[in-house]
């Protein structure tokens, strides 16, 4: 499969913790996969200051959260509330963010998707981005929650409890993002 595309979430690491893991596993850039890439409880973590931070320790910052987001603001992605990833794989916005993390492995760059959630399994970094990107023969490396590597296999299934569908998998945000008023306009 070749050079994989890293993911990684910050969760409760310091910045200090997280710019380690990304040298540790010789990160050159970082994709921020964040609908909103701020963040009010860890705020070193908000697209400005994480910018800065990481150009010190040579590693480039891009934000893709309006292609690869987990959290769009178009309500038609969304069912009961939670976004719908078989609905957003469909979008022509998705597929230029995949299109553009293919190009960065064609050029041999080492690429780290990051989001909030520490724990992989919980994100749409697996859910959503690791399993298109695995359809499409990339290599898909998770830095879990202890700073380890775990494949995209190795988290379907730990999703699906090692249950796999004959069918296309139906994941979904495992939060509620938008209200029942919003969602029906009422």
């Amino acid at each position: 499969m070749g050079q994989p595309i890293y993911t990684i979430g910050y969760g409760d690491r310091t910045i200090d913790e997280f710019i380690a893991l990304l040298q540790r596993y010789a990160i050159e850039y970082l994709v921020d996969i964040r609908s909103m890439p701020y963040s009010k409880y860890k705020p070193e973590f908000s697209k400005a200051p994480l910018e800065t931070k990481l150009g010190q320790s040579k590693i480039k910052y891009i934000f893709m959260g309006d292609l690869l987001g987990g959290q769009p603001k178009d309500v038609s992605y969304y069912t009961d509330g939670k976004v719908d990833y078989g609905l957003l794989k469909q979008s022509e916005f998705y597929k230029k963010g995949i299109f553009r993390l293919k190009t960065a492995l064609t050029k041999q760059l080492i690429v780290a998707l990051m989001c909030s959630e520490k724990k992989p399994h919980e994100c749409h970094r697996s859910k959503l981005i690791g399993e298109t990107l695995a359809q499409n023969g990339v290599a898909v490396m998770h830095i879990d929650e202890n700073g380890l590597l775990q494949t995209q296999q190795t988290l379907l299934n730990q999703l699906t409890n090692g249950q796999m569908s004959l069918f296309e998998m139906a994941f979904t945000s495992r939060k509620r993002y938008q209200k029942e008023d919003v969602i029906y306009g009422i």
